[in-house]
């Protein structure tokens, strides 16, 4: 068994951002030469969260009125009065910062609308990710 990890950079644009970081993490998979096994994509920040789902800019709208309807960015939140961002955290626990995929024939098990979803949610900031490819 092999593994193979590299560390991957993006910069958001926006407070709430959606990037479809799928060619990134496929090239990942390409340079590691491992054709068959998993792929793990985690976020190294606690504001950010990851998700597969299709990248289509209606559906991330929806995405963005639902995460403001269940975690209004204006509350009485109290790890607010350390840096103003308690949504942002909680937003990413609900959505979770890692996925994981399989690799087939050395490329990504997407489906045909699936995609590899970033998203930002305190920027615009600098961020990075981490892809660890496992198999043989």
């Amino acid at each position: 068994m092999k593994t193979y990890t590299e560390v991957s950079n993006l910069r958001s644009q926006k407070r709430i951002e959606i990037i479809n970081i799928s060619s990134q993490v496929r090239q990942v998979v390409n340079r590691s030469n491992i054709r068959d096994g998993v792929v793990l994509v985690y976020s190294l920040h606690t504001t950010t969260a990851l998700y597969i789902n299709q990248s289509e800019r209606n559906l991330e709208t929806d995405l963005e009125e639902v995460l403001g309807k269940l975690v209004p960015q204006q509350n009485n939140y109290k790890h607010n009065a350390i840096d103003n961002n308690a949504d942002a955290h909680l937003r990413a626990i609900l959505l979770g910062n890692y996925v994981a995929l399989p690799i087939t024939n050395g490329d990504l098990d997407l489906g045909v609308w699936q995609a590899i979803l970033f998203v930002e949610l305190d920027g615009p900031r600098r961020r990075a990710f981490i892809t660890k490819v496992i198999g043989e």
